[in-house]
């Protein structure tokens, strides 16, 4: 595998990518990978893990009586569980393998990469996290359409979250199979149609209680297990950070460069859009937004952010380390390496063949089934919000114009679960050969240019209409989504052109800045007294969105 298909982070989403640039590898396993020997250490820790969930999502089963228990937990969970919870959806396996792998390729641009990943988490703190607990009740839906008429926003909202939704769920079902070739030796199907499995039983059964506890075990777990490694990895060099980097320089090709920057990206113009993409996406993605709803109050919003922030940012200087440390002991122990001087099992295992190195075949098998549980994290509340999309916003309010009861809503929701599963298994079998990185970057340019404009825009601006909402959102959709396809990613790489039409791998730049543009303009276009009505609302809006006053409140259990 060379160096410039090695896997990145992503995730949360989060997290956004686009093939042909390693530093949009993330989220998805990607590339070409190596089956390994069957590692039964992995297998048993991994199934003793299934258990475990298995009886949370029985217990959770029992709690989930209405429907908001089955969206939000009955929105009683606490800020430092859910900021676990959205750390857990938000750092992938392609977080630990993906910019571990990057930091041992790349070095010092490997660590600046990954601080981009957390500059969204500030907008989310202080402009968005209070405002979603106080105006939404299930889905980010509910904000669009406060003051606005619901059929369009929410079938636009809809439209852009299961846009996503099944863009990441593919990608996240690639790599599920991925994983289980480098990481337990079995067969790429055998994943894809377990992770199914689960995904559909953890949401169908236990919504959103089930599906928190799982995300808050796998964070516990990675945190865990990414710091003993560290510790370990660091032991050898007296816990000395100068030490290491020393030490790296000094083994790595690339030397004394490996602590400087530039090497990813030089084009100013892909630096913009890389970095828009990175901080909006995340705020524009589904089912990270939907875990503001779990929490007591806009307070606790404003905790679970924070704690995620902390939880994440720690992980990733974890990870980088990992990678560092990786330099070190795996590149220079030859029984890491094939005859042909390449990684065993590609870029992916720098840190997988480092928890073998610093911690033996059991510590080995212990951080395989936990990056391989992270799958099951992931798309578990990607299958949630998916859900509640179809539920809540089409069939509740737009097809039954809110007149479907509690229990007809879930039913459609825990159908629409097993769909999305089966859609997910099949999809994720039929592109297993597939080039499927873009997936989670046009995921993220759709979360960053559709969903996000509308929802921030929806919550400051007192001019918004719906007819520019929905013209602009759709706008913001249709261009993400027609850059990616002209790019070199997929108009060069996949389709053979010698030269892209549009040059850059990354269209951010381009498809927010329309999205705003058109939702501003076709808004001040709007002289119709539907629109003066829906500026009215915009002061009750306001007044809810800030003191909380008829905001939903906890489930009584």
């Amino acid at each position: 595998m060379s160096l410039n298909r090695i896997l990145t982070v992503s995730g949360l989403f989060a997290l956004m990518l686009f093939a042909g640039d390693p530093v949009w590898a993330a989220g998805a396993i990607e590339g070409e990978v190596t089956k390994q020997p069957v590692n039964l250490s992995a297998i048993s820790m991994f199934v003793v893990f299934v258990c475990i969930t298995l009886g949370i999502t029985y217990w959770a089963a029992r709690r989930t009586k209405s429907a908001k228990d089955f969206y939000t937990a009955g929105g009683g969970i606490t800020g430092f569980q859910n900021g676990l919870a959205i750390a857990g959806d938000y750092m992938s396996a392609a977080t630990l393998l993906g910019l571990s792998g990057l930091v041992f390729a790349k070095g010092y641009d490997g660590f600046v990469y990954s601080i981009g990943f957390l500059v969204g988490w500030p907008i989310i703190l202080f402009m968005m996290a209070e405002r979603l607990r106080n105006l939404g009740k299930f889905t980010f839906a509910d904000i669009c359409s406060f003051r606005l008429q619901q059929t369009p926003i929410r079938s636009l909202a809809a439209s852009g979250a299961l846009s996503v939704v099944v863009l990441y769920l593919i990608a996240q079902m690639v790599g599920a199979g991925k994983l289980i070739q480098l990481l337990f030796g079995l067969d790429y199907a055998y994943a894809v149609v377990l992770v199914g499995i689960m995904m559909m039983v953890y949401v169908t059964f236990g919504g959103m209680i089930a599906t928190t506890w799982v995300q808050i075990i796998k964070a516990c777990l990675l945190l865990f297990g990414g710091t003993f490694m560290v510790i370990m990895a660091m032991s050898q060099f007296g816990f000395n950070f100068e030490a290491l980097a020393t030490k790296a320089t000094e083994v790595h090709k690339s030397g004394i460069s490996l602590m400087a920057p530039g090497g990813l990206l030089a084009d100013p113009v892909s630096a913009i859009s890389l970095g828009l993409a990175l901080m909006f996406g995340t705020a524009g993605l589904p089912h990270i937004l939907m875990r503001f709803f779990t929490v007591t109050d806009a307070k606790e919003a404003r905790k679970s952010v924070f704690y995620a922030t902390g939880f994440i940012g720690y992980f990733f200087m974890v990870v980088c380390t990992m990678g560092l440390c990786a330099i070190v002991i795996v590149g220079t122990d030859s029984s890491f390496y094939d005859a042909a001087g390449k990684l065993l099992g590609g870029g992916n295992m720098a840190a997988m063949h480092l928890a073998k190195a610093v911690g033996g075949d059991l510590f080995f098998g212990f951080i395989s089934a936990v990056a391989f549980a992270t799958i099951l994290a992931v798309v578990s509340g990607l299958a949630l919000a998916g859900a509640s999309a179809i539920s809540h916003d089409l069939y509740a309010s737009v097809f039954k114009k809110g007149k479907a009861t509690e229990q007809q809503e879930i039913r459609v929701s825990r159908i629409a679960t097993i769909c999305l599963g089966l859609l997910a298994i099949v999809l994720g079998i039929a592109f297993e050969k597939q080039n499927i990185a873009f997936m989670v970057g046009l995921a993220f340019g759709i979360a960053g240019s559709a969903n996000f404009p509308v929802l921030i825009l929806s919550m400051y601006w007192k001019g918004l209409t719906t007819r520019g909402a929905f013209i602009g959102g759709f706008i913001g959709l249709l261009t993400a989504l027609i850059l990616v396809i002209l790019s070199p990613t997929i108009w060069v790489s996949i389709f053979g052109f010698e030269e892209a039409i549009f040059p850059y791998n990354h269209p951010a730049l381009f498809s927010m800045t329309t999205a705003f543009l058109a939702i501003y303009v076709f808004s001040k276009l709007d002289n119709s007294e539907q629109a003066r009505k829906e500026a009215e609302l915009f002061d009750s809006q306001s007044v809810r969105s800030q003191t909380g006053v008829g905001a939903e409140g906890a489930s009584a259990h």
